[in-house]
């Protein structure tokens, strides 16, 4: 369904259903995918597209493996790297994402799991030879948040490499998320047990000009 996408509106949606939601828990994602009765209008991550940055730094990569995509949502990032030849697996929180997901791409060869950042599966720990997380950290409260990051380096294997996107706070002011961006010291304490190898910070076309956003990627070296 076509809509004329009016940002504060679906901004206001997504916080009033945060709001409404046991406070401290990440159910509210769940209510989100499931309210919007497939409409991606309501999704405020969501446009149908992988992430540049993502696509940027793909482009440099001399190899492919398996890959794992964090909080997927609808899947883009997903689709993206599995026809880029990576054998994908892409999990979410929401199981009505994931369905949605699994209904807009049939043909895809992608392994779709409902997951919980807080709890994954023992068996992916040193498994993945790329993890992308896209805007899913700074979506996340910060009590969860940090119980949450310290989840994604172990998932490496060697040599594997770790991806974050997000919106970057430099300035050290208070937001009223979602989204919270993210300060440099907890972006590098993501990755404190890898070897940071890119960090860039710019602004997409369309930002505001109050919108900072990062690319950080680290390594597993041992």
């Amino acid at each position: 369904m076509l809509h004329p996408l009016n940002v504060d509106e679906v901004r206001q949606n997504a916080l009033r259903i945060r709001d409404k939601v046991a406070e401290g828990t990440l159910d509210w994602f769940e209510e989100l995918y499931a309210s919007a009765n497939g409409d991606e209008y309501w999704i405020p991550w969501s446009n149908g597209e992988p992430h540049p940055f993502l696509i940027e730094w793909v482009s440099k990569i001399q190899f492919t493996g398996r890959a794992l995509v964090v909080g997927c949502g609808l899947g883009e990032d997903a689709v993206f790297l599995s026809r880029k030849g990576w054998d994908v697996t892409a999990f979410d929180i929401s199981n009505s994402a994931i369905e949605w997901a699994k209904k807009n791409y049939p043909s895809e060869k992608i392994d779709w799991q409902v997951a919980d950042l807080l709890s994954l599966p023992k068996d992916w720990i040193s498994l993945f030879d790329l993890v992308v997380e896209v805007h899913i950290l700074q979506a996340i409260p910060e009590r969860l948040r940090t119980l949450a990051a310290p989840n994604l380096a172990p998932l490496l294997a060697p040599s594997g490499q770790l991806i974050c996107i997000g919106r970057l706070n430099e300035k050290g002011e208070e937001y009223e998320g979602p989204p919270w961006p993210l300060s440099r010291n907890f972006i590098e304490s993501v990755g404190i047990i890898l070897k940071n190898i890119d960090f860039m910070k710019k602004q997409l076309p369309n930002d505001d000009k109050d919108v900072l956003r990062y690319r950080s990627v680290w390594e597993r070296d041992f």
